[in-house]
């Protein structure tokens, strides 16, 4: 039942547009909260707390590189997720055309 519960959490997290969103950006690779402000036009506060609930889920790991951090997918125990991400349209132009150079 546990782990039936955790799906659960999982998918409702699945379920939010922009979250549903920065999954699909992170499965074309790592990026920085920059990156990811600049694609969903929105605030970094904004960002940054979609972020914190879906690495609260287990979706999402962050690595620290100097004074930056960058996010990408932690889906590797959950084949489940990457059948659904495998079904999102490719952002891989959309990402290439607005990356930032904030991080670097």
């Amino acid at each position: 039942m546990d782990q039936i519960q955790e799906m659960s959490d999982q998918f409702k997290m699945l379920g939010d547009k922009t979250r549903l969103t920065i999954l699909a950006m992170l499965k074309e690779g790592a990026l920085c909260v920059c990156d990811l402000v600049g694609f969903l036009e929105t605030s970094q506060p904004n960002v940054s707390q979609h972020l914190r609930k879906l690495k609260d889920a287990g979706l999402v790991h962050e690595t620290r590189k100097g004074q930056w951090i960058y996010y990408s997918l932690q889906i590797e125990d959950k084949p489940y997720i990457g059948t659904i991400l495998d079904h999102l349209p490719s952002l891989r132009e959309n990402i290439d055309s607005i990356k930032n150079n904030c991080c670097e």
